[in-house]
């Protein structure tokens, strides 16, 4: 099945579910239901919460639906007689969604004896196409997002068009369960949200976190140097008028954090972008200074509402690798080339080899000529297309001023995740009249290319977690190396094999609680240390270590030498 099949299939199943919720419970009001990623949902407006074993009777009426076969039945009226019937049906939510549609008709299902539901469909031919779905669970949602909204249920699900499928993701769901970054990261000591103490969204990194991220902020400062990026940094407030000139203030105010400095308006920037080019018009720039990449890791705010809040894959304070890249309209394909070459060689030292592309175009509300967005789109695709690489089309999904690629990457469950992003802008060089002087002697305006690699570090911290599962690969572990000291006897020899170990740059720490060894080896297999070396007095006589590898078990006694070795190449190879 495509992709359309699939929203087809499970926005019928939404409907088959809203059908038996109905049944069940008559006096419910009915939100919306559409098919998402891998499933559906619907909201629900139900005085009493769901309760445990409801889901289950959902199920099993839904069954009796599908084994009825009623065909999904699509009419077409004029919005004056929708509006009678959902009065009618004191259906306060669908009257609500009725003023928001525009033009004149509307289109309505019906399915079975009764139901009936505004929607502009398409659905299959009958409920008995539908043959494997899963009611998963509920969660709280505010009518249309918005908080000061009533709070309705809403109900997950997912459905494939076969039990095998069925089973399969059901299986990857439980296994996703146990990859949960949120439970991992705390209990890894990465990192923690006090949603209580200091706000929702922020993220606090304990120091192994600390240690995982300066492990990724250090390749990315170094590959970025060697691909001639320069770094900069710019501040985290500034002037609101900055972010007006930039069309962030119009088109994305309701995101961003204002407030007033000696009666003036800032803002809490939610862009690395303007920053960038207030450096960029720092001094007169030639033809012959071009391309010039400019790259910061910046840390920006978003005002994000709390019921889309999700571990660190959505906050409001995170830190983009971001760059911006200002560039001749000559060098503009050979700039998207080489970001693109640059995100596969990254993703693949993370551990991520596989990524699906999409091209997202022109939205509704947008800044710039349609010429510069054709020019734009034109340059995107026809990068892609010279590179052999296959990508599909998001009509409308580009940003407010200008079309994207955006790569996705693919972890060990082969979900996807949004990372790399490349963005084509003719639109702000115009808005903040930036230029070069050409070969020439006139002045010209340059072409500006956003781009993030890994996107936000702590969504990509969130990615590595559940794609490791929390066992990191050597390079990348915050401790690399356990020390257990067998008694206090050979804590000295302990000290010495640690000093050996961190003179090589291997991050390692000693375990010399009172503890038995049996625990202390169960401790470190728990929080993922790669190695686990065993001291005690014959390993001290000897100058060798006894060596224990995640996953893999007792190795045996090595020569302190021979383990750094192996180890360094471990680290050095990125294995």
């Amino acid at each position: 099945m495509n992709k359309t099949d699939y929203e087809i299939l499970r926005h019928s199943c939404s409907h088959l579910m809203a059908q038996a919720v109905k049944e069940l419970w008559p006096k419910i009001k009915l939100g919306i239901g559409p098919a998402i990623e891998d499933g559906f949902y619907y909201d629900f407006d139900k005085k009493e919460p769901f309760a445990e074993g409801d889901l289950e009777k959902i199920e099993e009426r839904m069954r009796r639906i599908i084994k009825e076969d009623f065909p999904f039945t699509r009419e077409e009226v004029s919005k004056k007689q929708a509006e009678k019937l959902f009065k009618a049906e004191k259906e306060e939510y669908k009257l609500d969604l009725l003023r928001q549609i525009p033009g004149e008709k509307v289109s309505i299902y019906r399915t079975g004896k009764k139901f009936v539901d505004l929607c502009r469909g398409p659905h299959l031919g009958s409920t008995g196409g539908i043959k494997a779905f899963k009611l998963l669970s509920v969660a709280g949602a505010y009518w249309h997002g918005i908080e000061t909204n009533p709070m309705l249920q809403r109900i997950y699900g997912t459905c494939f068009p076969d039990q095998k499928s069925l089973e399969g993701y059901l299986k990857n769901l439980e296994e996703a369960k146990k990859r949960d970054h949120r439970k991992l990261g705390p209990t890894l000591g990465i990192f923690d949200i006090y949603h209580e103490e200091a706000g929702a969204g922020l993220v606090f990194y304990h120091p192994r976190g600390a240690v995982l991220r300066r492990i990724i902020e250090d390749y990315e400062k170094d590959e970025h140097l060697k691909r001639g990026y320069q770094m900069v940094i710019t501040p985290h407030i500034m002037h609101s008028g900055l972010w007006k000139t930039s069309g962030h203030y119009d088109y994305y105010l309701e995101n961003m954090y204002t407030f007033k400095i000696e009666k003036k308006e800032f803002v809490l920037k939610p862009m690395n972008c303007p920053g960038h080019i207030l450096l960029y018009k720092s001094k007169t720039r030639s033809y012959k200074d071009l391309p010039l990449r400019l790259f910061e890791l910046g840390t920006v705010y978003r005002h994000e509402k709390a019921g889309v809040l999700h571990g660190l894959l959505r906050v409001r304070g995170f830190t983009q690798d971001d760059a911006h890249i200002f560039c001749l309209p000559q060098q503009l394909k050979a700039e998207i080339k080489s970001v693109i070459d640059f995100v596969f060689s990254t993703m693949k030292t993370f551990g991520f080899p596989e990524f699906e592309i999409e091209l997202s175009t022109r939205p509704e509300k947008y800044i710039g000529s349609d010429e510069d967005w054709e020019l734009a789109t034109g340059a995107l695709e026809e990068a892609l297309k010279e590179d052999s690489l296959e990508y599909t089309v998001n009509q409308g999904e580009g940003a407010f001023y200008g079309p994207k690629i955006d790569i996705k990457l693919k972890d060990a469950l082969k979900r996807q995740w949004q990372c790399a992003t490349i963005q084509c802008d003719f639109a702000l060089p115009k808005r903040f009249a930036i230029s070069y002087v050409d070969s020439d002697g006139k002045e010209k305006q340059p072409i500006m290319l956003h781009r993030v690699l890994l996107g936000s570090l702590e969504r990509f911290i969130g990615a590595l977690i559940e794609n490791y599962k929390g066992a990191f690969p050597v390079w990348l572990a915050p401790v690399q190396v356990l020390i257990i000291p067998i008694n206090d006897s050979v804590v000295g020899y302990s000290k010495e094999v640690r000093g050996a170990l961190e003179k090589e740059g291997i991050r390692v720490e000693v375990d010399t609680r009172n503890e038995t060894l049996d625990k202390r080896i169960r401790n470190a297999e728990m929080e993922q240390v790669p190695y686990v070396l065993v001291l005690g007095g014959r390993e001290e006589k000897q100058g060798t270590v006894s060596v224990r590898r995640k996953g893999a078990g007792d190795k045996g006694a090595q020569p302190i030498a021979d383990f750094i070795k192996k180890i360094i190449e471990e680290i050095e190879n990125k294995v």
